[in-house]
């Protein structure tokens, strides 16, 4: 290829290749969720070290003008006053990636599913989303406080993980979009008692409810064929299960404010299972309802 030619093909490529960084630049995240954003980063509890701080914002250079502030501000001023400058976010979301990297967070799956959570109640608000390798993915944009909260909501996508029975879905929507443990526990107990009741026309409650149902002699509801010892201790094991969970779950949390009564998420994760080891040996069969 003639010199002058080979000139030209530079030229081009060169030009071609600035057209391409520009198209990559992501524009300006709004005020509000960049604050979210820096706020959840800058957690006092489970969010990054002054140190972690420092060291990511200079790997991402973005000068860290303002380090004697709260960990939150000082990430805040430091992401308004970069993006004010260049009026494109890639560097700040490229500080969220390399924070968010699964290889820091090995022995800390919770501090990290915490931070993922958190960040994409806002994240969803300029269409990305956190992914589990730490990665964004395009989302539809969220226009509502409701929207965002469902999208990110940890309790219910933990459960989801679990194969949870969907009964307890559909009884405890509007608790699980808070993730409102001690109120969601209270809503799955009463969801047990419930469906027995559907199954079987009975109208009784708690104890007097359960031995209706489960009678060995006339049962109304089985787990197995009651042909044998072991099948008959079997049945009535879990009908004292369920005695069990409304003893010690449902009547302490209708009764016990929630200030005193606490509960944090992996109770409420495991109380959660039991229930709905109990739906799915009730063998109840209910279409999945979102939320």
């Amino acid at each position: 290829m003639p010199f002058f030619l080979r000139t030209a093909h530079i030229q081009r490529r060169c030009e071609q290749f600035k057209k391409n960084r520009v198209s990559t630049k992501i524009k300006a995240i709004e005020g509000s969720v960049l604050e979210g954003l820096s706020k959840t980063l800058g957690d006092t509890e489970r969010g990054l070290s002054g140190t972690e701080i420092g060291k990511f914002l200079a790997e991402v250079q973005i000068p860290d003008w303002d380090s004697t502030n709260t960990k939150w501000r000082r990430l805040y001023n430091a992401f308004v006053e970069h993006q004010n400058k260049v009026q494109y976010s890639n560097r700040i979301l490229k500080f969220i990636n390399k924070s968010m990297n699964p290889a820091r967070f090995v022995g800390k799956q919770e501090e990290f599913e915490f931070l993922r959570f958190e960040l994409n109640k806002r994240l969803c608000f300029i269409s990305l989303e956190l992914t589990e390798s730490g990665k964004f993915t395009k989302t539809n944009v969220a226009k509502t406080i409701t929207d965002a909260e469902q999208r990110a909501n940890r309790l219910k996508n933990k459960l989801e993980q679990r194969n949870t029975h969907p009964t307890i879905f559909q009884y405890c929507e509007a608790e699980l979009l808070a993730d409102n443990y001690f109120h969601t526990v209270f809503e799955a107990t009463k969801s047990i008692a419930e469906t027995i009741r559907n199954r079987t026309g009975l109208t009784s409650d708690g104890a007097e409810l359960i031995d209706s149902a489960f009678s060995i002699k006339n049962p109304l509801i089985q787990i197995n064929d009651l042909e044998n010892d072991t099948q008959k201790s079997e049945h009535k094991g879990f009908a004292n299960l369920i005695k069990g969970v409304f003893g010690m779950f449902r009547n302490v949390t209708a009764h016990a404010p929630k200030f005193i009564w606490e509960m944090d998420e992996i109770d409420a994760l495991d109380i959660l299972s039991t229930i709905s080891l109990i739906h799915r040996k009730l063998g109840v069969k209910t279409a999945h309802n979102n939320v």
